[in-house]
This record gives C-alpha cells, structure tokens and sequence, in this order.
C-alpha cells in the first residue's frame, strides 16, 4: 500500500474518529467538546454581513455553516485563509498582542485550519496547517509549517489507544540497553515512580499492577485533540504533532515537536527554542530546551533543562537537573544532576541525584563483554572528575569523588564520600574514605544550600533530602567503619607475617578497631588494603585509613546529635528521658532512595505489596502514600539519629552519655566551621590561582577576600546559634 491514499473531495476534517472506534450514540466531536471549557450556547453562526466581509479578504470555506463564532467578532481580523471542517472561532477583536517586544495583530492571517476551537484574542499568522487543535486565550501563533493532532494521540504517556497493537506501545529503557528494565512514561511520572518500577523487576505483582494502573490512568478512546492552553506563544517552527501543551509555553524555532506533554503554567512558563527535536516524551513544569538538543523517549523532570545540543534518549532526568552539549542514554537520573560538556556522556547507569559530570567523563565507556552493556549505580553526589572513564558494571557508594583517570575494571567501592584515584605509576587502585570531610569541607558543608537554593519548582511532586548526612549515607558510613575495621585486622595479621585466614572475623574486626581507635601511630607501617573494590588482581589501597576512620566517626556524631537537636528545639518541654522514651522504639533501619526521596526499605517494600495486592489502585494513591512517607520521615530521621547514637556509646545511652554529645558536637560544629574556612582558603593562597592577577588589588576587585564570602560567613553564625541550642538543651536534663 502506498503512503498516499486518495479520498473525495470534501474529506478534509471530517471522520477524525474512524467509524469503528466511534462510540454508540456520539458523533466525532464528543472528546473535543469535553476539552473545550467553553459552554456550547455560546457559539453561533455567522451573519451574512460578516460572511460578506470574510470572503472579500480571500478567506474560503467548504461551507460557511460550520463556522462558529462568539460576540464581540470583527470578522476584518481573518485574512486568506482556509478552513474545513467544524472550527470554533472565540472572542476577535481589532487589538494587538505583545510578547517580547513583539508585537502582532489579533486574528487569523494567511492559515489552513482544519476543524479546532480557538479562544479569545489568539493571533494565528501563517500557519501553513493546524488540525485538530483546541488553542487557549492569548495565544500567539505565527510562522508554523504543521501543527495537527491524530485520533491515536497519546501525547507522550506509553498507553495504547483502542485497537491499537501492544507492539507499538512506547517503553523507556532506563538503566539498561537490554530493555529489562522498562517503564512505561506518563504525565505526572516522577523519578520515585520510575525507580519503583525499574528497580523491583522480580516483583511481579507489583511490575503486573503498574502496567495495569497507567494504561487505566488515561482514557484509551480515539479521537482527543492536542491543546495549547492559554497565552502560549509559539513561532518559526516546523512540526508540532501530537502535542499537549500547557499555559504560557514559549516555542521558537523548534524543528520537530512529536507525542509529547509539555507542563507548563504562567508561575512556571516552560520554554523550547532554536532547533530543538523532541519525540515521545513528558517535559514537567518550568523546563528550558534550547540550541540544537535532541531527546527522544524521555521524561525530564520539573525545572530542569537541556542545552546545546545535548542528546537526551531513552532517559528519565529528574528535577532541578541540567544537561549541556552531551549524550545520555538509556539512564534513570535523580533530582539535581549536572553535566555540561560535550565530550562526557553517561549510558546504561541509575544515578541517585546531587551528580556532577565533569568534561571527558565517560560512565559505561566501551562495551567490555560479547553483550550489551549492563549497569552503573551511583550514590547521591556521585562526580566522576574530569576525563574520568567507567566500565559497567559499577556501584559506587554516596559522595563518591573520582580523580581524572582510565579506571580499567568494574568497580564496587562502599565507602562513602571517599576520592579515588587510579595510580598508573604503583598500579593499584587507591581509596581514601571520608575525604570531602577532610579537605573539602566547604563543598560538602555548601551541599544543602547550593541545592536548595537552585529548587524553584513551584509543583513539588518529587521529595527531595538535600542533606548530604542523611539515613542512607549514615547507613553507609556504619557499613564502611566495620568494613575498615575488618581490613585494619587484616592488615596488622599480615604485618606480622601471619594468615589472616586463620583468624575469625570477629576477632579481625575487634583488633582492628582497637587499632582504629587507639593512637594514630600504632597504624605506621600498616598496608590496609581494600576487598572486592575492583575486578582484578591489583592492590586497592585504603589511603589514610586511620583518618578517615576518625572522620566517619565526628560524622556520625554530627548527624546524630544535629537531628536530635532538632526533635528538641521542635518539642519545647523535652528533655533527654522523654526524648529517650518517643525515640527508643526503633532499632536501626535500613534506607532506600527512592527517586531522592529517602524511605525505611520495610515501608518501601510495604507500599510495594499494597501495589500488588490492589490497595494502592492508582498512581494517585501510589503519590499519597509518598506524601505520607515524607510527612513521617522527620520523626523517622530523628529516631533513626537515636539509635545511630546509642551505638556509638555502646548500645546503651544514658544522660551522661548525651551530655557528652552535646560538647563533642559542639566541637565537631566547630572543626565544620573552621574547616570550611581553611577549604577555600586554599582557593585565595594558590600561588598558581594568584598568578592570573597583575596585583593583590585586582585579585581583591576581582574575587574579593575570603572574609566576604557569603557561605563563610554563613556557615560562622550557624556556629555560634548552634552552640547556643546546644547549650539550652543540656540545661534541660
């Protein structure tokens, strides 16, 4: 069959519904009519006058009948234009629309529309071809090659319309190329929903019922029309098919807009620009795609964007997200990403959010097997630095920091907030734990704000945790003390020419937290080497053990004390044995990021049963329970604190004890504070920095001195409040 077909003369906007799939009863018009806000007693038809007028400025119709119009109409505002079948003309009049400092005429000028309702005062301006449109008040439309809908439109959500074969159904392939991973997109889909879904594939209950309630979601008759909402402005672009497109949306010199949903609203205007190609995807609210970027089976998350060129496909990009110039495949992306170079792509990996990509970095590089590539899964604050290059499969605990390097082998690294390094010159594999604690304090003590700050969604769907000491990466930080401590033994078993086979792992760990614990110079001469952190028989050396040690350790009693602190400030009548007494119920738990939002894994797995078993029926519900989680999660944070807390004393914690901890994080407070001052520090005293400024008086113009940085400054008063509630609080016993 040829991809031309011929039919009659007079077809044109007729039979948008094809007989077959035309429900008993209703005409073609029935879905439109529920779209249109508009009441049907306000359309009429035209006068002849107004006719008259029409047909002398070159304007045609098959029949002038299926023109309606509403009052006020100034029939002089439609110039040499065509329309076919039912279209809907709303308020015209003689007036001007301005945006940007553009300004044009209200009307239709110089278009073919083909059966669509337009709203009141909307400018049409050479639109070659508009079909099956319901366009909003306000809205500016000029210089368009075809914007139509057709009766199958899904914009964006992977459903299947009536009749339709499930062969064609639209999947995203996150985290994987091999497709084992699908979800299935929809309006409203956030990272949590998307990781629930990719994550959890040998629960078949749950895979069995997200299917079912996303395709239910959506109405699967035929015949929806696209719709551009009110006070869009959409200019020198090619083709718009298939799309819905929400209020205040500015497209310019977009090539091809094709099944997408484009969230937009006038507190959060969502913007497309210059030759921008988009197929099958869901862009949420505020987003910017501007110069050249390609995505293609995507969704990409409230205020977030992508830039020059970036090529998003098979992907989902959380909120507050930014991609710039480079490729992305087959990932699933958590809230506040960044990547902004052209030669670093990022393929096959999940990557939990607060993420940085830097120049020449290339995450899953090269296929290393017969078969696809697998997987990368990358922790909150994941940044592989610069010409930074990973092999599949990796797994990388949160705030993990990798130095420039050709890392040849997959990697398991569990130790949180640590650097690595590939040295080339003793060919081993070097980690060294809780570095950003120890000479990076002001990144890391700079994590929250800097986030927090760049959020502008205005529709918070997705919870977010900022904080980079949280239940998920404290959990890791405890996960890697006892690590340590069992290589520490090992190390020293070794130092003395024995088999560290022939001890239990009980008494390799006691011996090397005694050695951990006690002074720094019975570790002098120890090799402390790392297991099961890469795939080859090369060292993993743990660099500064002790230290680092040391470093998980304030960070425990820093999260610990601050978040009881918290639960103080916010019950004004505790003190330590009521607190005590609310926080005691729970042991330690382990945490699940879900989609950024951090959830007790036994809640996840709840919610994932009550998914199953039909209880939670729709992604309403689903989004609910989020929210409820959320709403708990300080409380669950906060006992979570106390139990973290009470292993540090030993697994009891009596008044004394919490007095203690009081002044130790009092200390610890201040060792943050002091710390984040030397950090950047280093960044005014650098030689080589100092070296681009001709005098000490244009580095002080230029950058200023380090006493007016604002963080800086931040960070001393948020001491000194500290110091005074940790001090109201020890009085209260």
């Amino acid at each position: 069959m040829g991809q031309v077909t011929i039919k009659p003369s007079g077809s044109i906007g007729h039979n948008f519904i094809p007989s077959e799939y035309l429900p008993a009863g209703k005409d073609e018009y029935h879905l439109r009519n529920s779209q249109n806000p508009n009441p049907a007693a306000q359309w009429r038809k035209l006068r002849a006058d107004e006719i008259e007028v029409l047909v002398k400025n070159g304007n045609t119709a098959e029949t002038w009948d299926n023109i309606l119009v509403t009052d006020p109409f100034d029939a002089r505002q439609i110039k040499t234009t065509q329309f076919y079948g039912l279209v809907r003309i709303g308020r015209m009049r003689n007036v001007v629309l301005e945006h940007h400092d553009m300004q044009v005429l209200s009307g239709i000028r110089n278009s073919t529309i083909v059966s669509c309702d337009i709203g009141d005062d909307v400018s049409i301006h050479n639109v070659s071809y508009m079909a099956h449109y319901i366009v909003g008040n306000g809205c500016i439309l000029a210089d368009l090659d075809e914007v139509h809908t057709t009766n199958y439109a899904k914009f964006g959500n992977g459903i299947l319309k009536v009749g339709e074969p499930e062969k064609i159904r639209v999947w995203l392939d996150v985290m994987n190329e091999v497709g084992c991973r699908q979800v299935m997109p929809f309006d409203g889909m956030i990272t949590a929903d998307a990781y629930l879904w990719a994550k959890y594939r040998d629960d078949r209950a749950l895979q069995g019922k997200l299917k079912e309630i996303t395709q239910r979601q959506f109405d699967s008759q035929r015949g929806y029309y696209g719709t551009i909402d009110d006070q869009c402005v959409i200019k020198n672009s090619q083709i718009l098919k298939d799309v819905k497109i929400g209020a205040c949306c500015y497209i310019k010199g977009a090539n091809k807009l094709k099944n997408l949903t484009i969230n937009s609203s006038c507190d959060e205007p969502t913007q497309i620009g210059e030759g921008v190609e988009l197929v099958n995807g869901i862009i949420g609210y505020g987003c910017h795609i501007f110069y050249g970027c390609k995505a293609v089976r995507f969704i990409l998350g409230s205020n977030s964007s992508l830039k020059y060129g970036a090529r998003l496909i098979n992907s989902f990009l959380g909120d507050n997200s930014t991609i710039s110039c480079c490729e992305v495949l087959n990932n699933l992306i958590f809230p506040a990403h960044e990547q902004h170079h052209n030669n670093s792509f990022l393929i096959a990996s999940v990557v939990m959010g607060q993420s940085n990509m830097a120049a020449g970095a290339t995450v899953g590089s090269n296929h290393n097997s017969r078969t696809n590539d697998n997987e990368v899964q990358a922790g909150r604050g994941f940044w592989p630095g610069l010409c930074t290059s990973l092999k599949h499969s990796s797994v990388f605990a949160s705030f993990c920091l990798l130095s420039k390097g050709d890392y040849p082998c997959e990697l398991n690294i569990p130790l949180p907030f640590a650097l690595l390094n590939n040295n080339l010159s003793k060919d081993q594999l070097e980690v060294m734990p809780a570095f950003w604690w120890m000479f990076n304090m002001y990144a890391l003590a700079r994590n929250r704000s800097k986030f927090q700050n760049r959020d502008k969604r205005k529709t918070q769907i997705q919870h977010v945790e900022f904080e980079s000491l949280a239940p998920d990466s404290v959990e890791e930080i405890l996960h890697a003390q006892q690590l340590l401590e069992r290589w520490t033994g090992k190390a020293k078993v070794r130092q003395g020419g024995k088999d560290p086979g022939t001890h239990s792992d009980a008494d390799l760990i006691r011996l090397g937290r005694e050695l951990l614990n006690g002074p720094a110079a019975a570790m002098n001469g120890l090799e402390v080497l790392g297991e099961n952190m890469e795939k080859s028989r090369r060292k993993a050396v743990i660099v500064k053990a002790y230290q680092g040690y040391q470093a998980y350790g304030q960070m425990l009693l820093y999260y610990a004390v601050k978040n009881l602190a918290a639960y103080m400030q916010f019950n004004a009548e505790a003190n330590f044995e009521s607190m005590k007494k609310a926080l005691l119920a729970n042991a330690r738990r382990q945490w699940t990021n879900l989609g950024g939002q951090l959830i007790p894994t036994q809640d996840v797995d709840q919610l994932r049963s009550e998914i199953g078993s039909g209880k939670l029926a729709s992604w309403q519900d689903i989004h609910r329970r989020y929210d409820a989680l959320w709403q708990a999660y300080p409380l669950e944070k906060q006992r979570h604190a106390f139990a973290v807390l009470k292993e540090l004393y030993g697994g009891t914690l009596e008044k004394e004890q919490w007095l203690d901890a009081l002044n130790r994080a009092v200390a610890v407070q201040e060792y943050v504070r002091d710390h984040v001052y030397e950090s950047r520090q280093k960044d005014f005293e650098n030689p080589f920095r100092r070296a681009t400024y001709r005098s000490d008086e244009e580095m002080l113009a230029a950058i200023g001195t380090i006493e007016d940085n604002s963080f800086v400054k931040q960070v001393r008063t948020e001491t000194e409040t500290f110091k005074k509630e940790i001090a109201a609080i020890a009085q209260r016993g």
